[in-house]
């Protein structure tokens, strides 16, 4: 990491992390005094709290990088947004689709009640991974024979969910990079299957067996496709951590879940065609610089801000009466614990930047093509 970059990333790391803990430290309170009592009064009250630690990443984009998110969508769908349960499937475009999809479950009002299907390894992030893990959010292998029961079990459980909640299912198992790409070209070509040109290929058993689960209680599905604007440079968690702003188009569709297709391949070849017609739409934008939908005013709350403001108050408050208290600064000892803290709170800050950033994910495998019969799914390995 650049030395300015770390100027700039330490004073909101140790803000993240020290209120992040903070956040962790009521999670774990609640899930053990209150969820065995009752698990909707903890969800309620963990919505709540997870969102004091969303927030600030919220904040990070709105005010602090000043990305600026033009959401097309129509008005009936816009007004339904955040008002009833719904299964979000997007392509994973930048490092930081996630935080695009905060955002609009922020101005939604279910911010706080936003899952993930997420790979195993994001549980183990410090302070986000465990806020994750007290929130519901399902965690998975990516490895079909491990990953069905848990996925299976961990959408049951959501039937019963108190408010209003979205999943989000990154369909296409892994973030979107040109080699990745040239790779889904390569087999989509020897699998007879629709070349693509902007997503990749998706992995639809989990998408299917989604449907299958949460049909009963998830009225819609919400297709989400991202695009950057070649004027805008992409946006990084390194990018919004030095404060330098872009712009992401972000097109909603909703599909009723009760419209859909009975049968599990059928669903499947659903999955399949929506890619097909997102890879359009993205051709589109890349050509006109936008989606051409109807574009929504969503506006730039200061909830976030407020949030903010309040933990870094509170923090330096805290801080200075700890100062006075243990003399930290008045001794090798207490120079050299500090130094440490700080520099721990560096690495962790750099740990989460990199696990962001597209080249260093992996892409969910897939068995080489074979010849197969019209209509019958293309097996996988992997979620």
């Amino acid at each position: 990491m650049a030395i300015p970059a770390a100027i700039v990333v330490l004073p909101l790391g140790v803000l993240f992390f020290v209120s992040g803990l903070v956040v962790n430290l009521i999670q774990a309170v609640c899930y053990v005094l209150i969820r065995p009592v009752s698990k909707n009064t903890y969800r309620r009250i963990n919505r709540q709290v997870a969102e004091l630690l969303w927030l600030e990443l919220v904040w990070l984009i709105d005010w602090w990088a000043g990305v600026k998110i033009e959401l097309y969508a129509d008005s009936e769908t816009f007004k339904l947004m955040g008002k009833e349960h719904a299964l979000v499937i997007c392509n994973h475009k930048s490092d930081i689709d996630w935080l695009v999809g905060w955002v609009l479950a922020q101005r939604s009002g279910c911010l706080g009640s936003t899952l993930a299907v997420m790979k195993k390894s994001s549980k183990l992030l410090p302070v986000i991974g465990w806020s994750m893990c007290f929130s519901e959010y399902l965690f998975l292998e990516r490895s079909w024979a491990k990953d069905e029961s848990t996925l299976k079990s961990g959408l049951q459980r959501l039937s019963d969910f108190p408010r209003p909640f979205w999943l989000a299912l990154f369909v296409e198992g892994t973030r979107f990079t040109q080699a990745k790409l040239l790779a889904a070209q390569e087999y989509a070509s020897s699998a007879g299957l629709p070349v693509p040109r902007n997503v990749l290929i998706p992995r639809t058993k989990g998408f299917v067996t989604a449907v299958s689960h949460m049909r009963p209680f998830v009225p819609a599905i919400y297709d989400v496709t991202v695009a950057i604007p070649e004027t805008s440079p992409p946006p990084t968690m390194l990018r919004l951590f030095k404060g330098q702003p872009s712009v992401v188009h972000v097109h909603l569709k909703r599909h009723l879940m009760k419209d859909l297709p009975e049968t599990d391949d059928e669903v499947a070849q659903w999955c399949r065609d929506i890619f097909v017609e997102k890879d359009k739409l993205l051709d589109k934008h890349n050509s006109e610089g936008s989606f051409g939908e109807q574009l929504q005013d969503f506006g730039r709350p200061v909830k976030s801000l407020l949030v903010v403001s309040s933990w870094a108050i509170l923090l330096i408050l805290g801080a200075l009466k700890f100062f006075q208290r243990a003399s930290l600064f008045s001794s090798w000892k207490g120079i050299t614990f500090s130094a440490i803290a700080l520099a721990l709170i560096t690495f962790l800050m750099q740990v989460l930047i990199q696990f962001s950033q597209s080249e260093r994910s992996t892409p969910a495998k897939v068995t080489p093509a074979k010849p197969k019969k019209s209509g019958e799914e293309t097996q996988e390995k992997q979620l």
